[in-house]
């Protein structure tokens, strides 16, 4: 059925434009005390009516989860807060990860922000061409926070610091809508297809010559994870796509038929239809995702002239789908090797920029 991955594409496409099918269900919301300026008609939002001098009251975490299930992507604007008030902010929707510091040593005062900028432990720009740089350039690609932890996030709250003067915008896309914008067949083929997930086959697509055989340190530290393509999106209602960057293959399927199929899905699914972007403005300014539902990527800015500051909480998911599916799975279905079993340096993967567009990120 993916034999012809352009002719497929094209499909896919002409599909998802034309298309008249009914728009994914949306939530009705309650008049509440926060208030939501859309991003677009169905996808991201810009909330006010928080008071961030205080602990949030009960009924504001209920609001603000209703708001996160309607719209997916949530903009808080000079929020003030603090290292420590940004955990205990992020602390109101569930446990918090704490943030690996592979290749780009902690810099943040708290184990539970992972540091989304491009200053080193030295507070100094972090090298071109370094490892260290070459690993930031993975968030280039569109991905999904967490997606290669067995025990995947929710929520993701990402916080400025410090901002370059232009650029470093973030872009988001809509896992609902694209999923809804799949035609019929494909939706067939996909609903029980589970994929793997590995961080450093996304840093192998952003940085081929730096990341085409990771340490055995790496593969050790964060080895794959194991998520089906199709899951119940957080409001119960609509289906949502669970694919991006870090998706290596499917499973079951010969490499060159996965390859092309994952290719397929993270092409369709970055279409401008489903995209929102955001500006940052302000130091302060929080913008707050699901991942469970959304990919996102960065964009440029001058990287070795201009600092960016990016703090980031990433909320462990309690939903049904948290830990994935590899207690489901054989023991042939799962890569022992923590990701050595299938080399990832032969053969073609599913790009989504060319190495100028990465370069340029």
């Amino acid at each position: 059925m993916f034999s012809s991955s352009r002719q497929t594409l094209k499909y896919l496409h002409h599909v998802s434009a034309s298309s008249t099918q009914a728009k994914r269900h949306l939530a009705s919301i309650a008049p509440g005390i926060l208030q939501a300026k859309p991003l677009s008609p169905s996808f991201g939002a810009e909330v006010d009516g928080i008071d961030w001098s205080r602990p949030l009251a009960p009924e504001v975490v209920r609001e603000i989860v209703q708001l996160q299930n309607k719209w997916g992507v949530l903009v808080f604007r000079t929020t003030g807060l603090t290292d420590t008030t940004h955990v205990q902010y992020s602390k109101n929707f569930g446990a918090l990860e704490t943030a690996h510091a592979m290749n780009k040593p902690r810099r943040a005062s708290l184990p539970q922000l992972y540091d989304a900028g491009n200053l080193g432990p030295d507070d100094k720009i972090i090298p071109q061409f370094s490892r260290a740089w070459w690993h930031t350039k993975g968030n280039g690609l569109w991905h999904t926070d967490s997606s290669f932890h067995q025990h995947r996030s929710s929520y993701s709250a990402l916080r400025a610091v410090e901002l370059p003067p232009v650029g470093g915008q973030t872009k988001y896309a809509d896992m609902r809508a694209a999923y809804l914008g799949l035609p019929n067949d494909i939706k067939e083929r996909i609903e029980n297809l589970v994929a793997e997930h590995w961080i450093w086959h996304s840093r192998k697509l952003a940085a081929p010559q730096e990341f085409d055989k990771p340490t055995d340190g790496e593969k050790a530290t964060l080895p794959p994870a194991y998520h089906k393509l199709v899951q119940i999106a957080p409001d119960g209602i609509n289906k949502t796509l669970y694919i991006a960057s870090h998706a290596r293959r499917i499973l079951g399927m010969a490499d060159s038929e996965s390859t092309s199929l994952i290719k397929i899905l993270l092409d369709h699914a970055q279409q401008p239809q489903y995209q929102v972007t955001v500006k940052w403005k302000n130091v302060g300014d929080l913008v707050q995702w699901d991942n469970r539902c959304t990919m996102h990527r960065a964009t440029a800015f001058q990287d070795q002239s201009n600092r960016r500051d990016m703090r980031r909480t990433t909320i462990h998911d309690h939903g049904p789908g948290a830990f994935g599916v590899k207690n489901l799975l054989s023991a042939d279905d799962i890569d022992i090797r923590a990701g050595g079993k299938i080399d990832i340096s032969e053969g073609a993967t599913p790009e989504t920029q060319t190495q100028e567009q990465i370069l340029a990120m």
